[in-house]
C-alpha cells in the first residue's frame, strides 16, 4: 500500500472535513503524557493520505495537501512517503496509529483521535450558485430568497441543522457523506446537478466548493453570518499521534515559517480563507 515519492521541491473532498466528525467512534490512542517521537521516521516525511480525494490528496500528487506535504518535506530535507488509505471510518487507526505514517496533512482542530498542531488555515461552508442566479451572493440560511428552493446538501453535515431550522430541508436533495472517493464523488455530482438545473444551489465545505465551483465558473459565497450552533467554520491543523509533542512543535515551527507559501497554495486551489474567528475573509498577506 505504501509508495515513496522522492520529490523534495518546495497540499477538505477532508477528505471532506466531516471525516473528522464521522470518525469519532474510533478508540483514542496513547495518553497525551506519553512521548512517542521515537516512532517518527528520520529518513522520510511519512504522510497518511487518501489516494483519491481531490482537491485534497491523490496518488498523482496534484492535490493541495500533496503540495503542502512537498513544501514541508523540502524544509525538512526529506523525501515524501505516502501511506494510502481511503478517508473513512478507520483511517486514523489503520494509518497513523499503526505507525505506518507520521502526519495527516489536514485535520479539524479539536478532535481527540489525533494530537493537533497549530491550525494553518480556517475555512467555512459555502453556498455555490450560478453567476446569474437570484441566489448569487446569498450568505445566510435565513435569507428569504432560499425559501422553496432546492438546495444540495451533504447529509449529516453541519449546515443541514441550519437548513432544518430555517425550513429548507423539505425540498433539499441529500448527497452521501462517507464514500470511497475512488468510486463516488458527491461534491462533483452536486455541482453537475447544479449546472443541469436539478438543484438551485449547492452547500459544500469551503475547500471542496471553492475548488469544484471555481472550476465550473460558479459563484462561491462563504456562509459567515450564522450565529447559532453548529458553527460552519473550522480551523484546520496537521494531525500527529497522541503524545508526540516534540514532533508537533517541530511542525508548528515549520507551519509558522511557511504560512505565506501555504496560503498561496490554498488560494491557487480556490480555498476560501477565513479569519480564525470565522467572521470575515482573511486579509491577503502583504
Amino acid at each position: 500500500m505504501r509508495s515513496a515519492r522522492p520529490k523534495t521541491p518546495a497540499s477538505m473532498a477532508k477528505r471532506l472535513l466531516a471525516f473528522a466528525l464521522a470518525a469519532a467512534g474510533v478508540a483514542l490512542a496513547a495518553p497525551a503524557g506519553a512521548q512517542t517521537s521515537d516512532l517518527v521516521s528520520t529518513t522520510h516525511f511519512r504522510v497518511c493520505a487518501d489516494p483519491a480525494n481531490t482537491p485534497f490528496s491523490n496518488r498523482e500528487g496534484t492535490g493541495f495537501e500533496n503540495r503542502i506535504a512537498d513544501l514541508i518535506a523540502a524544509k525538512l530535507g526529506l523525501p515524501v512517503q505516502y501511506e494510502w488509505f481511503p478517508m473513512a471510518t478507520g483511517f486514523v487507526r489503520r494509518t497513523l496509529r499503526e505507525n505506518r505514517c507520521d502526519v495527516i496533512i489536514g485535520y479539524a482542530q479539536g478532535h481527540e483521535l489525533v494530537l493537533n498542531t497549530n491550525h494553518y488555515y480556517t475555512s467555512a461552508y459555502v453556498l455555490v450558485t450560478k453567476l446569474g442566479s437570484d441566489l448569487a451572493g446569498v450568505d445566510a440560511f435565513g435569507d428569504q430568497r432560499l425559501k422553496g428552493r432546492r438546495l444540495g446538501i451533504i447529509a449529516g453535515s453541519p449546515p443541514a441543522t441550519h437548513m432544518a431550522r430555517n425550513g429548507l430541508i423539505g425540498k433539499a436533495r441529500p448527497y452521501r457523506l462517507m464514500v470511497d472517493r475512488r468510486f463516488e464523488s458527491p461534491a462533483e455530482e452536486m455541482i453537475a446537478d447544479l449546472l443541469a438545473g436539478e438543484i438551485d444551489a449547492a452547500v459544500l465545505w469551503g475547500p471542496i466548493g471553492g475548488y469544484f465551483g471555481g472550476k465550473a465558473g460558479l459563484r462561491v459565497t462563504p456562509l459567515l453570518k450564522e450565529t447559532t450552533p453548529p458553527r460552519l467554520f473550522f480551523r484546520i491543523t496537521m494531525g500527529v499521534r497522541q503524545g508526540e509533542v516534540v514532533w508537533k512543535r517541530k511542525l508548528n515551527s515549520l507551519l509558522r515559517k511557511s504560512q505565506a507559501e501555504i496560503d498561496a497554495i490554498l488560494t491557487e486551489f480556490g480555498v476560501p480563507l477565513i479569519d480564525e474567528m470565522g467572521q470575515s475573509l482573511k486579509a491577503a498577506a502583504k
